[in-house]
């Protein structure tokens, strides 16, 4: 059985959030579809506004504060993410911008990502993929195609019920979950071993095989 790590961050501002709520349903929807392709995965979940001191200081000075640091080489490093943003006039949280500003764009090439937002209404519902989405686009992260947005009826007895959340919730997961499996595990090889370029059991007598007789 092979392993695999998700880091979630939620952008919520407040203690408990429907932000962090979402971002939770994801995340263990996923794990519980890798689980069902006997693959094991934890997962790493920060809340922004403990790091909002941080990031600012971080946009102010060029240098991230060590607990900033230690939590963007966790997101940085992770197999997949999962981003959940509220959604203010119109658009992402000024919070998540600014976190996603201190990264290095190159830092999530790649990457399998799964966009959640929510907000009051379902008015907002198109701000996945008029705004987060071309931002992860400027990333060049693999983003799945199912944005799970959760208005604040969602929640509550007047759910949708032509395509409640949890099947929007289930779709985004089984998404980022293909996306995981198909992605290979890094293995950790010496860039400059023959090996790392070659495969198993290369070496420099395989590339230059025409010089050495074989």
């Amino acid at each position: 059985m092979s392993a695999r790590r998700i880091a979630v961050v939620s952008a919520g501002l407040s203690n408990p959030s429907s932000t962090r709520m979402l971002a939770d349903k994801l995340a263990a929807a996923a794990i519980a579809d890798l689980a069902g392709r006997d693959v094991t995965a934890s997962v790493d979940t920060f809340e922004l506004r403990e790091y909002a001191h941080d990031i600012t200081n971080n946009l102010l000075t060029g240098f991230a504060p060590p607990a900033l640091e230690t939590m963007i080489n966790t997101v940085v490093s992770a197999d997949a993410l999962i981003v959940v943003t509220p959604i203010f006039s119109t658009s992402y949280s000024g919070l998540f911008k600014s976190f996603i500003d201190v990264l290095d764009p190159d830092a999530l090439n790649g990457m399998p990502v799964l966009i959640g937002a929510n907000a009051g209404t379902a008015r907002h519902s198109l701000a996945i993929d008029y705004a987060i989405r071309p931002l992860f686009a400027y990333l060049h992260v693999e983003a799945v195609p199912t944005g799970v947005f959760a208005a604040s009826s969602d929640w509550g007895a007047k759910a949708d019920d032509v395509k409640p959340l949890s099947a929007r919730i289930e779709r985004g997961a089984r998404e980022l979950a293909d996306a995981i499996a198909r992605r290979s595990v890094a293995t950790g090889l010496d860039p400059l071993d023959p090996e790392s370029y070659l495969g198993k059991g290369g070496s420099f007598g395989h590339l230059l095989g025409g010089l050495t007789g074989e």
